[in-house]
């Protein structure tokens, strides 16, 4: 869930990311009259957005409302962003922009992504460490150069967990 609120402006919607930073009254008069306006522009260009300010976020697509919530959260500016399944309603090609995006976001700002996926190719392009999870169990946790066709094998088996081993590299502790 994006948890954008469809009957306001894509740039009520993004600076609904300062809220946590402006007290009740700072809130509403945003509302009516928006604060921190050039900030929210900024995130939206950053995000190919800027032609979409005033636009109600309900008339845009699937991919544009998701790029509106990773503007929203530029303007929160956490240390670790957490997403799940990130991309999960995109096509490939919007999947690999939104990743990309993402991936350029966290790079040039020094935070750390967190994120569920079950694209292995959008995990070997953007992430450097993997943890491999099956019936919560962890099967590996390596750099992602490490990690090999096999363990993938492994980790997607439809057949179960007997008999899997789990992965260790070096210096990379005991499961």
């Amino acid at each position: 869930q994006l948890d954008l609120v469809p009957q306001l402006s894509v740039l009520q919607n993004v600076l609904a990311g300062r809220l946590g930073h402006w007290g009740l009254a700072r809130s509403v008069v945003s509302l009516v009259r928006p604060r921190e306006r050039e900030t929210a522009e900024m995130a939206l260009d950053r995000v190919g957005l800027a032609d979409k300010l005033y636009e109600r976020t309900s008339r845009l697509s699937g991919g544009e409302q998701q790029r509106v919530a990773i503007a929203r959260l530029l303007l929160q500016d956490p240390q670790v962003i957490l997403a799940d399944e990130p991309v999960a309603s995109l096509d490939p090609a919007r999947a690999a922009d939104l990743m990309g995006l993402l991936a350029e976001i966290v790079g040039q700002s020094g935070k750390t992504l967190v994120s569920s996926l079950h694209s292995i190719d959008l995990v070997r392009k953007h992430f450097s460490r993997l943890i491999g999870l099956r019936n919560g169990e962890q099967l590996f946790d390596l750099p992602s150069a490490d990690v090999t066709g096999d363990m993938m094998d492994r980790l997607y088996d439809l057949r179960g967990l007997e008999g899997v081993d789990t992965f260790q590299g070096e210096d990379y502790g005991e499961s």
